[in-house]
């Protein structure tokens, strides 16, 4: 009778361990996805302000179509991003691109003299920054959601639930580099 108690015990212990770690883990999964909510958001912002950057620039520089249409590009590939990897991938190209978009304004004075391309560049200073913030608070999302479904008992149960690690919102090392920028010469 009392090894019947106790595996009786045991089983509301594993049964309670397991209702507990399923509920942290929903709570995890949960919390990434607002993170990723946040990002998402800056990312649109910065998404929609990125044609009114391209058409102002156009205007002022001759030189640098290839750069245009590298950006243009760029955002064709955010708008076709399926799942938060590619997406972060695709959004990792625009900001290569749009750096790129600036060092060629920083050789075009006219350019830089404009009040709207100013406040175009302003607003995207600004839209960084609050992406960043927004970066680091799903990467911290991501860290604790990847921790708690990779560590010993709690895997047993996210495997069986299907979950998987989600990819870190990273900066890639192109985006880190500084930017060439060489004009062609017009050859009349």
């Amino acid at each position: 009778m009392t090894a019947l108690a106790v595996i009786a015990i045991l089983a509301i212990i594993v049964l309670l361990w397991a209702i507990a770690t399923y509920n942290g883990l929903v709570r995890l999964f949960n919390l990434r996805d607002e993170a990723w909510s946040g990002v998402d958001v800056q990312l649109r912002r910065r998404f929609d302000l990125v044609p009114n950057l391209v058409e102002t620039v156009k205007g002022y520089s001759i030189h640098e179509q290839n750069t245009l249409q590298k950006v243009t590009e760029a955002r064709s590939a955010i708008a076709g991003a399926s799942t938060p990897g590619t997406r972060i991938d695709a959004e990792n190209a625009l900001t290569s691109t749009l750096h790129s978009l600036f060092a060629v304004s920083e050789a075009c004075p006219e350019l830089k003299a404009n009040t709207n391309f100013l406040r175009l560049q302003s607003e995207l200073s600004s839209l960084e920054n609050d992406l960043q913030l927004a970066r680091r608070y799903y990467n911290g999302a991501v860290r604790n959601f990847n921790s708690a479904i990779q560590v010993f008992p709690a895997v047993l149960v996210s495997r069986r639930l299907g979950y998987s690690p989600s990819p870190f919102f990273q900066t890639d090392s192109e985006s880190k580099a500084p930017v060439q920028v060489k004009f062609q010469e017009e050859k009349n």
